[in-house]
């Protein structure tokens, strides 16, 4: 149960969350036709007769679209409707050419889903949550008005006109802006997984429509909602969340009532805005879209579509804890992002084989470079780093010396920064750069014998009892050894003298 509460003078309230995500497919051709998807191309060059709604000109399905959309409810653990429908939304505006938007309300092709999001008590998420998702459905998008191109005119841009969207909507089952964050950017992760949607909130290719009510904590009656649309990053929703839910709670408190309607949220502010009043399903008279028949899937298409689906990011988390051995904190920064679990596997494998150990013998030193070594010297560098030269055989190579104790922690910071600034070997740069560490036994007993003689009363005192001293030696024989000294030898040593 989240704590989420806003205090009000007449008491707490709650807040109650309903998230519809739009998520672009990923698909070269738009839902129903042939024009490119690309994105930035100069407006108004990749619309066809179709999304120009020209005369005579029928849609067909892509059905690309609808296996990507089909993979990612299998994803979300959602029933998936062998059969569908395509229904028309009707309403009139200047970026929507035909007068209406090709959506699916009726019989949607995905049914109900479900997706964890994890606890996280810094955030405010005390334990795990299913959140309950309504249903996936495809329709194609509408276009884009530029208003700041001409002093009195608008323009329109049908380049978006058609492209294949996934609306993806949950049930009220989020009650704090951390909750809302932390699901979408769990969909979004799935997405990326699955590949259905590259996820670039920024590009508009996935945003969110935020449906906000509250209510007197213990109340079970849902308050009256609104609906802030095209959201374009987490951060931006969790703020109008925020903003929204305080807004409504003053006017509870004032005796107002909330109405229910369509708002926009201003960035630069962090505040919401009235925008419309909001339209129900009757409002845009629904009916069956009679230009295209309904969609019927076989079983081989679906069996198709499951094989097809990588390991998901709850799968390889546990994997990542259960053979690979890695903490829950390390197996959940890993698997947030695919760039990030890729890197990661890619190197961890090499290492493996470099060193000639199993992967889960080095796991742990693979996740630690891969999360907070390798990422700290790059920042560190800034824009010295060059960091296409920092293959996974140059990280494996620069693991694998530190592994068989030929160079310390430090020491493969030192190679690893100069890797990224040349492109030079590892193996080559610590033998030219004077950067191994010194397992030579001879070398470190003589420095040893001589640090013992010239402390003999700490000597007399670590035997007496006072332990501590032992670092006072450590340090003593790595100064004496300019820090090269492998540390186990020094220890080692240093135990067998003292005694």
């Amino acid at each position: 149960m989240s704590n989420y509460r806003i205090q009000g003078a007449t008491g707490q309230w709650e807040v109650v969350i309903g998230l519809e995500v739009h998520a672009q497919v990923t698909s070269k051709a738009k839902l129903f036709s042939s024009a490119s998807t690309e994105f930035g191309a100069e407006p108004n060059v990749q619309v066809s007769l179709i999304d120009a709604a020209m005369p005579g000109m029928l849609p067909v399905p892509n059905r690309e679209c609808i296996r990507q959309a089909v993979r990612t409810g299998m994803a979300i653990e959602a029933e998936i409707n062998k059969w569908s429908r395509f229904d028309r939304k009707n309403y009139f505006y200047a970026d929507l050419p035909q007068g209406y938007q090709i959506s699916q309300l009726y019989h949607p092709l995905v049914g109900e889903g479900q997706l964890l999001i994890e606890a996280d008590e810094k955030a405010g998420i005390p334990e795990d949550k299913v959140i309950r998702i309504e249903r996936i459905h495809v329709e194609q998008d509408a276009g884009k008005l530029m208003h700041d191109q001409h002093p009195t005119m608008s323009y329109v841009d049908l380049n978006r006109t058609g492209v294949a969207l996934m609306e993806i909507v949950s049930r009220p089952d989020m009650t704090s802006p951390a909750e809302a964050g932390a699901y979408i950017r769990k969909l979004r992760s799935i997405l990326r997984y699955v590949g259905s949607c590259d996820g670039n909130m920024e590009e508009g290719s996935m945003r969110a429509d935020v449906n906000v009510s509250v209510r007197k904590v213990g109340d079970t009656e849902l308050g009256t909602r609104t609906e802030t649309k095209n959201v374009n990053s987490v951060r931006f929703v969790m703020q109008a969340i925020e903003h929204e839910a305080q807004r409504q709670v003053d006017v509870l408190e004032d005796g107002g009532k909330i109405v229910q309607e369509t708002r926009l949220f201003d960035p630069n502010t962090g505040h919401t805005r009235s925008m419309r009043s909001k339209e129900d399903a009757h409002d845009y008279r629904y009916f069956p879209d009679p230009d295209l028949l309904p969609l019927a899937l076989d079983d081989a298409f679906l069996e198709a579509c499951r094989e097809s689906l990588p390991e998901l990011p709850d799968a390889k988390r546990a994997r990542y804890t259960g053979e690979l051995g890695l903490s829950e904190y390390n197996a959940r920064e890993l698997t947030a992002e695919v760039e990030t679990f890729a890197r990661f596997e890619t190197l961890l494998a090499a290492t493996a084989k470099g060193i000639g150990k199993p992967e889960k013998d080095v796991a742990t030193q693979v996740a630690n470079w891969s999360l907070s070594v390798a990422p700290g010297v790059i920042k560190a560098l800034g824009d010295e780093a060059d960091v296409s030269h920092a293959t996974a055989e140059r990280q494996a190579s620069i693991l694998d010396m530190q592994a068989k104790g030929e160079i310390s922690g430090g020491q493969a910071k030192e190679i690893f920064e100069i890797v990224l600034k040349t492109g030079r070997e590892p193996g080559e740069i610590a033998d030219t750069e004077g950067l191994k560490q010194v397992s030579d036994t001879g070398a470190i007993e003589e420095a040893i014998d001589t640090i013992i003689a010239n402390n003999a009363d700490k000597v007399e005192e670590y035997r007496g009892g006072k332990d501590k001293l032992f670092g006072f030696f450590v340090g003593q024989t790595m100064k004496a050894m300019q820090g090269k000294a492998n540390p186990q030898v020094v220890n080692q040593i240093l135990k067998d003298k003292l005694g």
